[in-house]
């Protein structure tokens, strides 16, 4: 298959802003890097970012709404085209990937590694007969690890830009991009997600998202008020043993969701759940009526917020991510694992509510462990990173904008 170049590229001072000086130092050791690896420069750059979710925690998976914005940390590639249908990644801190594109199928060995995210990218595009091809890449981070960002779907949507600016001439589109990271994830790499982080990612911006419907979802572009950062506290603790407790969530809402035989708990009318609460609790837990009710409720929430937004009143836009947040907290119960006494995620939010009086807070992503995010206008970030660094470590607290542009191709001409 030819070399078919993303004529589309975005210059390297767009994508990074204030940080454009840093990341260029940044891409010439990553150039350095390829060329002692490969003997030979690298011919295109591509970057995919991180996300964070605003609001609609844990609604994605049931067609629900959510408000999502790219963020400005991301996974650099230097990437160059191979002739022998070889994909071979590699990264400073990583075991190198390696397969060939006629070699796609599922591997159980590959299970909860990124060679089962590269692999099932590739297959998910390759299922759709998108031309695929050969290619070396050499990637630096910058995605905060553990901050509850989705470092895995950066890498997801990564792959596929990768695949897109190489083979498909720029023709892929970013909602097939977020597929194939679902994919990959549900799939090859063996996790319960939803459609949210891929999606965030692979449109960049701020945008309203709501997946029910026939076809595609539905992207809304928003703006975020103007003078305000966004900061994310890595509270601690790991994510890997908490697949089980993401997945009782989904769970849960499932078995309210077959009590009215339907399929997504978007296709339950919030007033036939209410008025069957009584009949629920005979079938489900109560849990599981909390977590649908925080369901129906978030749908609301992003439409108010995505309204306040339109509207330019940041102080509506604020109030429903102050609720999105306290409902996570208290209705679907993701703050911390029932009967663990380490509860650094709601150190996280007392210390966010404490110190935030313009803005707003929540716990972000799967929860459990991990993240608080906070909008704040900008002028009051060191003080708020001193104080979260003082409690979590100042390398556990990250300021960061958001980003305009999704998973793309970056010039540094």
């Amino acid at each position: 298959m030819g070399l078919c170049y993303n004529t589309d590229m975005i210059n390297y001072e767009e994508v990074y802003g204030r940080e454009a000086s840093a990341m260029l130092a940044r891409k010439n050791t990553l150039e350095a890097l390829f060329v002692s690896r490969y003997k030979t420069a690298p011919t295109v750059y591509v970057s995919s970012c991180g996300r964070a979710e605003i609001v609609g925690n844990h609604t994605d998976h049931n067609l629900g709404k959510v408000i999502v914005g790219a963020i400005s940390c991301d996974i650099l590639a230097a990437v160059s085209l191979r002739t022998d249908g070889i994909v071979e990644i590699g990264a400073e801190d990583f075991r190198t990937i390696r397969f060939h594109v006629s070699d796609l199928k599922r591997r159980e060995s590959e299970a909860r590694k990124s060679s089962a995210l590269a692999r099932g990218v590739c297959r998910y595009l390759a299922d759709r007969k998108y031309p695929l091809g050969g290619f070396s890449a050499v990637t630096h981070s910058t995605v905060f690890r553990g901050a509850g960002v989705s470092s895995s779907a950066a890498f997801e949507v990564l792959i596929a830009e990768i695949v897109n600016v190489l083979y498909a001439g720029g023709k892929i589109p970013p909602l097939v991009k977020a597929e194939a990271g679902k994919f990959a994830e549900n799939v090859y790499f063996g996790k319960p997600c939803g459609l949210l982080d891929q999606t965030g990612i692979a449109f960049g911006g701020l945008n309203a998202v709501d997946f029910y419907g026939a076809g595609a979802p539905r992207v809304k572009s928003l703006s975020m008020p103007e003078g305000y950062a966004l900061a994310l506290v890595n509270t601690g603790g790991s994510h890997s043993s908490l697949t089980k407790h993401y997945a009782a969530i989904s769970k849960e809402m499932s078995e309210v969701t077959a009590y009215f035989h339907k399929k997504y708990l978007r296709e339950v009318e919030k007033t036939a759940f209410e008025e069957s609460i009584p009949a629920l609790r005979k079938k489900v837990s109560d849990r599981a009526i909390l977590r649908a009710s925080h369901f129906f409720a978030e749908n609301e929430r992003v439409d108010r917020a995505a309204d306040a937004l339109a509207r330019g009143d940041r102080r509506a836009f604020f109030k429903q991510v102050r609720s999105s947040g306290a409902s996570s907290l208290t209705y679907l119960q993701n703050g911390y694992v029932a009967g663990d006494v380490s509860q650094p995620l709601l150190i996280g939010v007392i210390t966010a509510a404490r110190l935030i009086k313009e803005g707003a807070f929540r716990i972000m992503g799967g929860g459990f462990t991990g993240t608080v995010l906070a909008i704040l206008p900008e002028r009051e970030t060191a003080e708020y990173a001193a104080e979260t660094g003082r409690i979590f470590g100042r390398e556990n607290v990250h300021v960061a904008r958001l980003r305009p542009f999704g998973a793309c191709e970056i010039s540094f001409d």
